[in-house]
């Protein structure tokens, strides 16, 4: 009879510890789903570290990966994931680092919604990049200062409270002096953009060009590979959905050769809640 109580008190034991999120002295199988795209995922990692919940090896930066992680002390197991399909695994996972704009996308509020929120550092600026040798197109030169102006900036701070931050320095009124406007009557630009906030800030820069008899063709993407590869096909004439760390990769790891004209807004990235609601799981 003691036997059978001591092998009960022992699977009781065992059922206990390693119970997910309730372990014995330790939290484990804490799950959170990251970018898997080189510099978001280092992005999410170093949110991770600012909270101590992980330590990634000295010198990691902004090309870390799951790799460089030194020390784990809540037991993390990290689900590398495209960026885009974040949103959608939220409920089967404890967290999820998710880029701003596919947040909004999936109806959450970045500001209100998200646990924690990284700072709106400037290396991540999104850009409008088109392919080498273009930069001094007049159109590409009209569309820069169509997005450069205060009405975007104006759009941005009051659509999306401080989710998306415009970095315009010196709003334009919406046209660049050395352009000749009325030679490029009747011309287009096409851009490839996020649907959120991308496209919708290219929006106001469509109805500034359309003043000037200039068409912008915005086509949407929902990924980070093609709105690239159709740039430097010199199928579509810019994009705006990246930032400069990730193009800098993009050009290395692809060959392709497409520069920044533009730098637009910034998006935080934010820790959401799936199965989880609450941080307190990482209070030892």
């Amino acid at each position: 009879m003691k036997i059978k109580k001591l092998f009960l008190f022992l699977t009781l034991a065992l059922v206990f510890c390693f119970t997910p999120l309730t372990a014995c002295g330790t939290n484990s199988a804490i799950t959170i789903a990251l970018p898997n795209d080189t510099t978001n995922e280092a992005r999410a990692l170093l949110l991770l570290e600012e909270q101590g919940y992980i330590t990634l090896k000295e010198g990691a930066g902004i090309q870390a990966t799951v790799r460089d992680i030194a020390e784990n002390p809540y037991n993390i197991r990290f689900q590398e994931v495209e960026a885009a399909q974040i949103p959608n695994i939220l409920p089967d996972v404890d967290f999820a680092v998710i880029n701003s704009n596919y947040a909004l996308e999936a109806g959450l509020d970045p500001i209100h919604d998200s646990l924690l929120t990284e700072s709106a550092s400037s290396a991540y600026v999104n850009i409008l990049a088109v392919k080498e040798g273009r930069e001094a197109d007049p159109v590409i030169k009209a569309l820069v200062a169509a997005l450069e102006s205060k009405q975007v900036a104006d759009f941005i701070s009051q659509t999306y409270g401080g989710a998306v931050v415009s970095v315009i320095e010196a709003p334009t009124d919406g046209y660049d002096a050395t352009v000749d406007y009325d030679a490029l009557a009747g011309a287009s630009v096409s851009v490839a953009a996020s649907p959120t906030p991308h496209a919708e800030i290219l929006k106001i820069a469509k109805s500034i060009l359309a003043e000037r008899n200039i068409t912008l063709v915005i086509r949407e993407f929902t990924d980070y590979v093609q709105p690239n590869n159709v740039v430097e096909s010199g199928e579509v004439d810019a994009n705006y959905f990246q930032h400069m760390p990730y193009l800098t990769d993009f050009n290395k790891e692809n060959g392709t050769h497409l520069v920044s004209v533009s730098g637009v807004h910034v998006e935080p990235m934010g820790l959401y809640g799936g199965k989880s609601k609450s941080l307190d799981v990482f209070q030892k």
